[in-house]
């Protein structure tokens, strides 16, 4: 399943150079991964629930065409690694401007933290085909965990 938002950007996005601000991409990719969580009907509500949120290793952000002011952009989501248990995850992101060309490429390495025991942890039953339906990068590839001592 291609899971993509479009986005009317927002003056607060844009810099005094009048694109896009770096970290303005970054943004709207963590929208993108909160909105497919929820989906997959495991939202903010139920990260409360069970007392978990999503927390990011890693974010690398490739820049490859501005993004102008007043322009819509379109932000997708892909899955490129995930552990057994789905603690861990490997997400990409493209954003593509207004004209559909492909402006930023985002990688990101996450996992589930236990919000009480500040550890890192699997996510309960309930979400255990989160990332089922999503499509795959061609590079797709299991997380294979160290075992813990």
């Amino acid at each position: 399943m291609t899971y993509k938002v479009t986005f009317a950007t927002k003056w607060s996005d844009f810099d005094p150079n009048r694109h896009m601000r770096h970290t303005a991409y970054n943004e709207y990719a963590a929208e993108v991964r909160v909105r497919y969580f929820a989906e997959q009907n495991f939202s903010i509500d139920e990260f409360t629930k069970y007392n978990i949120g999503p927390i990011l290793f890693t974010e690398e952000t490739s820049f490859r065409k501005e993004i102008h002011l007043g322009e819509n952009i379109t932000v997708n989501i892909k899955l490129s690694g995930l552990s057994k248990n789905n603690e861990r995850w490997k997400l990409v992101h493209e954003v593509f401007n207004e004209a559909g060309k492909l402006s930023a490429v985002i990688k990101v390495y996450g996992a589930w933290l236990d919000l009480s025991k500040r550890k890192l942890t699997s996510p309960p039953k309930e979400a255990k085909n989160l990332f089922l339906s999503a499509d795959k990068t061609d590079d797709f590839e299991e997380i294979i965990l160290k075992p813990k001592v």
